[in-house]
């Protein structure tokens, strides 16, 4: 219904191209070989879910130590949020002197955007477990890992996915922001080509291509939720 509705709305509109294409012009953008679609597709994908897959793996990690240490949270958790309040454009020219151009200071960025939300549900979700439950494992002698496996991951899931899915989105808008301030590939970087010469078609082409990205990271994270989550009355 949407693509019919952009249709008639240009075709009856009569819309310039280079304002808004058509479906099939925008479609016949990706019959342009200089634009080398499949390798920027490729390259922003591993900017989205490696900068994702760090944070998550990072943003758990921190939060875990919170969990073990809370003289630790206190120091470093003000700290976070202070930082966390620099506006992430602010920091890609020196994220850029740090690691040059490429991939990597997009993952970079795409890490700095999405780290924190993991970070702060997932202390809230380790927090949130029942303290019965806490004793119940410390009095059998269990270890702090096996106090974590069994009772604080479990009871804390919905917490850390719902940092995950916010964190999905956050991801995808850092690493073209990355692509924006400084890349020599991605489809960030070839939006940025084409506005060059009004190839409007290829830009909106690139705009549907890194949505559908997103999608597809946030249709995995639904996936797990749904796998892995039993559903508590008080989330």
């Amino acid at each position: 219904m949407l693509v019919v509705a952009w249709h008639f709305f240009v075709v009856l509109g009569n819309v310039p191209k280079f304002v808004m294409p058509s479906p099939y012009a925008t479609l016949q953008a990706l019959l342009v070989p200089n634009y080398r679609w499949m390798e920027n597709i490729t390259v922003t994908s591993i900017e989205i879910f490696g900068g994702y897959l760090l944070a998550v793996v990072g943003g758990i990690g921190i939060a875990l130590m919170f969990s073990w240490f809370r003289t630790l949270e206190m120091i470093v958790m003000p700290l976070l949020v202070s930082l966390n309040m620099i506006p992430k454009v602010a920091l890609g020219p020196l994220i850029l002197v740090w690691f040059s151009y490429g991939i990597v200071p997009n993952i970079a960025m795409a890490f700095a955007i999405c780290f924190f939300p993991i970070v702060l549900t997932t202390a809230r979700g380790l927090r949130e477990v029942e303290p019965d439950l806490l004793d119940l494992v410390r009095s059998v002698k269990g270890s702090r890992w096996q106090l974590f496996t069994k009772i604080q991951l479990p009871g804390a899931l919905p917490y850390i996915f719902s940092g995950m899915k916010v964190a999905a989105i956050l991801a995808v808008a850092g690493a073209i922001v990355g692509e924006f301030l400084g890349s020599d590939r991605g489809l960030g970087y070839l939006m940025l080509q084409v506005q060059v010469t009004l190839d409007t078609a290829a830009m909106f082409m690139a705009v549907i291509l890194i949505t559908l990205i997103g999608m597809v990271l946030y249709g995995i994270v639904l996936g797990l939720e749904k796998l892995l989550v039993v559903r508590d009355a008080r989330i």
